[in-house]
This record gives structure tokens, C-alpha cells and sequence, in this order.
């Protein structure tokens, strides 16, 4: 596993979530795009949790983003965050990241 120094994890802007919106991508069959209340600022993700999650079980839900990521485009729409999942090396399953005690939208993650 390779290393890195300090300074640059601390350039990852990690932080709690509230998803406030999500639905599936039109001409995707594993994409969801949801909106991240994120301390004040809403941003947009592209993200392959289809096969785990309905968008039932997201809305609504806690989780970790990685805020500071470069946008990209993926299927036509804007990805400009990274929710963080723990997930198997088969990907068979993939668990979003959530705070283990109730936290507001925005609050760093260090």
C-alpha cells in the first residue's frame, strides 16, 4: 500500500451530507443522480448504487462526501462530489459511509 503525507490528505474536503434528492439516470441502468445538501450548498453526484440501495432508502440519508473532487461528466450529467462507500473487492456489496451519531450537513470529516 503506498503512502502519503498529511498534507495531502488534508486537501480531501470530506464531509456529513443530507441526500435531498434522488433519482435514476435516464439512460443508465446502475446510475442514480442525487442532490447533497452539504452545510448550505447543494451539490450534484453521479453515483453506481443502484444495484444497493432503492431511492427510498437514500433520501433522506446521512452520509460522507467528498466535496472537493473535480467535476466530471458521466452519461451527460455533472458529478461534483464522491458519496464514500465501503465495498468489496468483488463489488458485491457496497455500504454507504454514515456517521455513527446524528451530525448536521457540512460538518468536516478529519
Amino acid at each position: 500500500m503506498d503512502t502519503i503525507a498529511y498534507d495531502d490528505f488534508a486537501k480531501l474536503e470530506i464531509r456529513t451530507g443530507k441526500i435531498i434528492d434522488v433519482k435514476r439516470h435516464a439512460n443508465a441502468d446502475k446510475l442514480y443522480i442525487a442532490q447533497i445538501e452539504v452545510g448550505g450548498k447543494t451539490l450534484q453526484t453521479v453515483t453506481s448504487l443502484v444495484p444497493y440501495y432503492r431511492e427510498e432508502e437514500l433520501m433522506g440519508k446521512t452520509v460522507v462526501v467528498l466535496c472537493n473532487l473535480a467535476k466530471a461528466k458521466m452519461r451527460g450529467e455533472t458529478s461534483e462530489c464522491m458519496l464514500l462507500c465501503a465495498e468489496t473487492d468483488d463489488a458485491s456489496e457496497s455500504v454507504l459511509l454514515t456517521p455513527e451519531r446524528a451530525m448536521a450537513a457540512g460538518i468536516r470529516v478529519v
